[in-house]
């Protein structure tokens, strides 16, 4: 009998902590629901007017998945400091705030552009229209997410 308990006792081990960490995982919402499927797509520089401490990018966020994922930074190895920010309009004057993350929503699409939320990137080199440079956005799911954002004169 205590042969059997032996032979027994490693996969009934193995077992109860594979079913432990089920429980935990389920617990946890995520069992079951499809990831985030984020693709970038209108990746966008405006060109720094001469002598400008700053300039913006703008990228349109498509999240194709049943789960929503959330953008926590955008940065490029080519150019300054960048930072989300939107633009908020409060009587008749506009201001920019930095944002902490930006949410996908399943099935959604989030569109950066002038007058709302973008990339502020400062101190940038010197841009010409039609240079494309990488650029990363990194998402709490869907991990890093490199485009080629192409430098414009102005934003479309």
């Amino acid at each position: 009998m205590g042969n059997v308990l032996r032979a027994v006792a490693a996969p009934l081990g193995a077992s109860c902590g594979a079913l432990a960490l089920l429980a935990a995982y389920t617990a946890t919402g995520a069992a079951g629901v499809a990831p985030p499927r984020i693709t970038v797509v209108n990746a966008r520089i405006v060109e720094a007017p001469a002598g400008s401490d700053s300039t913006a990018a703008y990228f349109e966020v498509r999240n194709a998945g049943s789960s929503k994922d959330t953008l926590l930074y955008a940065d490029s190895p080519e150019l300054g400091v960048s930072m989300l920010r939107r633009t908020v309009r409060r009587t008749g004057t506009g201001r920019t705030d930095p944002v902490r993350a930006v949410d996908v929503p399943a099935g959604g699409t989030v569109r950066m552009a002038p007058g709302g939320l973008g990339v502020v990137i400062l101190d940038p080199p010197e841009l010409k229209p039609g240079q494309t440079l990488p650029y990363t956005l990194w998402f709490r799911q869907s991990g890093r997410v490199v485009v080629r954002a192409t430098v414009t004169e102005t934003v479309r």
